[in-house]
């Protein structure tokens, strides 16, 4: 009997794994800030379970930018993220190092907003942790990418 045996991958072909990851990833927080977004213009509560008080938090005086919520500027960012990891993912090499300075800010901006849910707020979001935690795995998986050979290049150049 005769089996086929794949032959390795090499790091270039894992390393492209990580934007299609990355980018799945980035739907979930699309998804979740389209979510708060929806509910937010339409003025309906955000279901909130557990010890969390998203109603708190999502009416703070934090919430908003210029009458714009914060979850819409998400929406935003995680769309740009999630375009940028999957034409990286479809070819688009050069793309890659602006996925990480767009994971590195979305991150930075969660980290700040986590503090003030803890220091102002005094109230936790459930979403809004989905949030951060959503931007600091893109960020992680950017990071991986630099770690695992790539010097921020998913193909990197032998």
């Amino acid at each position: 009997m005769t089996s086929a045996v794949e032959p390795p991958k090499g790091p270039a072909e894992s390393l492209r794994k990580l934007p299609l990851a990355a980018s799945i990833v980035a739907l979930v927080g699309l998804a979740d800030s389209v979510y708060l977004t929806v509910h937010h213009y339409r003025k309906e509560p955000v279901p909130c379970g557990g010890q969390f008080d998203c109603g708190t938090v999502l009416n703070s005086i934090y919430s908003e930018i210029g009458g714009i919520p914060l979850a819409a500027y998400g929406a935003v960012a995680y769309f740009v993220a999630f375009s940028l990891a999957l034409l990286t993912a479809f070819g688009r090499d050069r793309l890659w190092p602006f996925f990480g300075l767009q994971a590195i800010l979305m991150s930075t901006v969660s980290a700040y907003l986590i503090y003030v849910q803890y220091a102002f707020i005094n109230a936790w979001c459930q979403f809004c942790l989905l949030s951060a935690a959503t931007s600091f795995t893109l960020y992680l998986l950017y990071l991986g990418s630099r770690f695992a050979g790539g010097q921020g290049r998913v193909n990197p150049i032998a």
